[in-house]
């Protein structure tokens, strides 16, 4: 019997992404994706026109709601399209679109869920990529704290890039989660909550200065407010707490 066709779409979640979107289209390598959908969050830019130049589908947000609520639109309209395997990318080329084909096998091939493209699965890459030694630190802190209260075997609990099987997403609340920045993790926690496989790839990283960042004190915010998330996920499991974003 001939394998089945299943369908990748890319989504972008986009917020002045002009300078490096078309870079960042190119290296896509198209024979693997199905579709690509761009999200504008309400950019003050020219992201959409650009997106459109590049024949993808876009939505526009008329205004701003944040990286979570962009992904949240991602995804439903991704699911819509019939896609099977949903892969974020992130248009402002700080992860290789070459990596595509790579992060999806694990899904085609059955082996896994959910896919996790990790900067520092490979020693000494992140800092090779250019990656803040204070990020580099608060990553590996984040990521130990994830593998032992959640008990799985990561290496960067914080990267933005991620394939998911279309069962995931159809199964986990993420419409609950984040509109900002801690939705990747809050659905890292609920596919786990699900018993869903995970796989990880190492893929490189670069800090370019095009590239989106987050600040530090932004970055401090974000890793507590996930730490007191880790914890109302334990306190669910153990029956003490009803945590909304596992039901």
């Amino acid at each position: 019997m001939p394998e089945e066709k299943l369908k990748v779409i890319v989504v972008m979640p986009a917020y002045n992404a002009s300078k490096t979107l078309e870079k960042t289209y190119k290296e896509i390598p198209k024979s693997h994706v199905d579709g690509i959908l761009l999200v504008d969050d309400c950019s003050k830019d020219n992201t959409a026109e650009i997106a459109r130049k590049l024949g993808l589908d876009v939505i526009i947000h008329k205004k701003n709601k944040g990286y979570g609520a962009n992904q949240k639109t991602c995804y439903r309209n991704a699911l819509r399209k019939g896609a099977d395997i949903i892969v974020l990318l992130h248009p402002d080329y700080q992860y290789s679109p070459k990596k595509i084909p790579e992060i999806i096998s694990p899904i085609k091939e059955n082996r896994a869920d959910v896919v996790y493209g990790s900067r520092m699965l490979v020693k000494g890459d992140a800092k090779k990529g250019g990656m803040p030694w204070w990020k580099r630190l608060g990553n590996r802190a984040l990521t130990f704290y994830f593998r032992i209260f959640l008990n799985i075997k990561i290496t960067d609990a914080a990267t933005g890039y991620i394939a998911y099987s279309s069962k995931v997403l159809k199964s986990i609340p993420f419409v609950k989660n984040s509109d900002g920045f801690t939705f990747d993790e809050e659905a890292m926690i609920q596919v786990v909550s699900r018993n869903f496989r995970i796989a990880e790839i190492p893929i490189p990283t670069k800090y370019e200065e095009e590239s989106s960042s987050t600040s530090f004190p932004t970055c401090v915010k974000y890793g507590l407010n996930l730490f007191w998330k880790i914890i109302r996920y334990k306190l669910h499991n153990y029956g003490i707490f009803r945590y909304y974003l596992l039901e």
